[in-house]
């Protein structure tokens, strides 16, 4: 065989692992990974109020429960899709920062879906994070599209940070940030 010939069979080879295998699945959440942002920090003067907490979601039981519960803390959102690969790259970084801040920050791993697909996800990748359920319909203090996008408010309500797409949460500007946020 020619080389050109050797090449373009291994190139074909690489091509169909990455689309076709278990191997491409978690090289395409790699790279998603390798490619996300840090997420920008929200000048005092350009910081948004959340209108209120008023916001019905549901808990991984599929209990109800209010938004309420986290006035006066720091709080990290997140909206999120177990079929969606940007999400699966940035919850493993977001995993770590609930491992770290988990006791002091309020979680909020939103997802629109349902109980299964949801657990299954959960299970296969060891997540810990408490899940939420958004509630269809009902109206949430701040926006729930795109899927991935998140939030971090403050404890006076102030949305310090808000990323609309996959970023990159276990950095030190981001833990820098925590740090400060519930210091004060």
């Amino acid at each position: 065989m020619k080389k050109s010939t050797i090449l373009t069979l291994l190139v074909i080879g690489i091509v169909l692992a990455l689309f076709l295998t278990p191997l491409g699945y978690h090289s395409k959440v790699w790279l998603n990974s390798l490619f996300s942002f840090r997420p920008d920090i929200e000048a005092s003067a350009d910081q948004k109020k959340i209108p209120n907490y008023d916001w019905r979601l549901k808990d991984a039981n599929w209990d109800f429960f209010s938004f309420e519960r986290s006035k006066g803390k720091v709080v990290f959102i997140n909206f999120w899709a177990s079929w969606r690969l940007p999400c699966a790259a940035e919850l493993e970084e977001i995993q770590t920062l609930y491992d770290d801040y988990g006791d002091q920050v309020d979680f909020y791993l939103i997802t629109n879906e349902e109980r299964p697909p949801v657990e299954a996800f959960m299970a296969e990748k060891k997540f810990t994070f408490p899940v939420t359920y958004l509630i269809i319909g009902d109206a949430a203090p701040v926006a729930t599209e795109p899927v991935p996008s998140s939030y971090i408010i403050d404890k006076e309500g102030h949305i310090v940070v808000r990323a609309d797409d996959i970023a990159d949460w276990d950095n030190t500007k981001v833990r820098d940030l925590l740090d400060g946020l519930l210091a004060k």
